[in-house]
């Protein structure tokens, strides 16, 4: 497991197994988030195998399954709500981390500087600048 911290309160992650929720939540996270559809991975690894593990440990468990290259702003405002919600930090996984990048950078519009959403991300090579307009649209409304 590769926890990318993108703030205090939200990391992002590639794909994890159940075994990889007690050290989430030994970590302090106390929702994750799963932004990868059921159809990429075994069964062992789908949504709700990792639901039935993470709310056994005391987790909240939120799916906001984002196809890669076609997110929705059904899923920003998902994510926002999610975020939103939380109790704790929030830990989001996905096949490689990108997905659950690019939708708090959305989620993310207006809250803070379109540079911050795309370059704290940058630090753990994801690449969000195509997104530069599309946030800034955001912020604008």
């Amino acid at each position: 497991m590769d926890i990318r911290s993108l703030t205090p309160d939200y990391a992002v992650s590639p794909q994890i197994s159940p075994f990889d929720l007690p050290a989430i939540r030994a970590a302090g996270y106390t929702s994750v988030i799963n932004n990868r559809p059921d159809a990429e991975i075994p069964v062992d690894l789908q949504d709700k195998a990792m639901r039935a593990a993470a709310e056994a440990l005391g987790l909240t468990f939120v799916t906001n399954m984002v196809i890669g290259g076609a997110w929705t702003m059904e899923n920003v405002a998902a994510q926002r709500t999610a975020m939103d919600s939380a109790k704790g930090p929030v830990f989001a996984y996905c096949q490689s981390g990108n997905r659950c990048s690019i939708i708090w950078a959305l989620a993310e519009a207006g809250n803070r500087p379109v540079d911050e959403l795309i370059g704290i991300p940058a630090r753990f090579g994801y690449q969000l600048e195509h997104l530069r307009p599309k946030i800034e649209a955001l912020i604008k409304g």
